[in-house]
């Protein structure tokens, strides 16, 4: 799996089919049982994420370190996102939030912050992360599971600025696993 924009992959220079981002339909699924690898697009295909765009994409190589923003990146099944601190959890591969919900906890803190400060590895422009556990959803060619609500951490606090834990209670998106 990767995200990426130009449609080269970029572990062992595999080449991926274009992908036009702007054109995501059921015929972009990947359906094929034991594929290891596909492309995440720039969109997100879900009722409640109707056309939002991947706006930033985040990996922090260990626990406590900071994010870094990449412009694509793995996602390996069943493992997570290749780099990320996460990789090969069995229970939190992946985080999705959204810049709306980022906006609103900004405006309560009294001032922006950057969406990597979070340490959440996917940012889309607009509309409610799904929540539920069970939920599935697509980014591209990517299908994900959601697994629970991602609880805003008290590292947040020293990173982002007093009470940004609190601002982002409820607004810290989800935490998925890679399908």
């Amino acid at each position: 799996e990767v995200v990426t924009q130009d449609g080269e992959h970029p572990v062992e220079g595999e080449s991926l089919p274009q992908f036009d981002a702007e054109q995501i339909d059921k015929s972009d699924r990947v359906t094929e049982p034991g594929a290891m690898r596909r492309r995440i697009g720039r969109h997100v295909d879900h009722p409640r994420l109707h056309r939002v765009n991947v706006v930033a994409i985040h990996i922090a190589p260990g626990s406590r370190l900071p994010t870094r923003p990449v412009g694509s990146v793995a996602a390996e099944a069943g493992k997570g996102l290749i780099g990320d601190r996460y990789h090969g959890s069995r229970r939190r591969q992946v985080t999705l939030q959204s810049q709306e919900a980022l906006d609103l906890a900004a405006a309560d803190l009294g001032h922006g912050f950057d969406c990597g400060a979070t340490r959440r590895n996917i940012t889309v422009d607009s509309g409610e992360i799904p929540s539920t556990p069970g939920t599935r959803l697509r980014i591209g060619a990517v299908d994900f599971e959601v697994v629970r609500v991602a609880a805003p951490c008290r590292l947040l606090d020293d990173w982002i600025g007093p009470g940004a834990m609190a601002a982002l209670r409820g607004r810290a998106g989800s935490a998925l696993l890679v399908l």
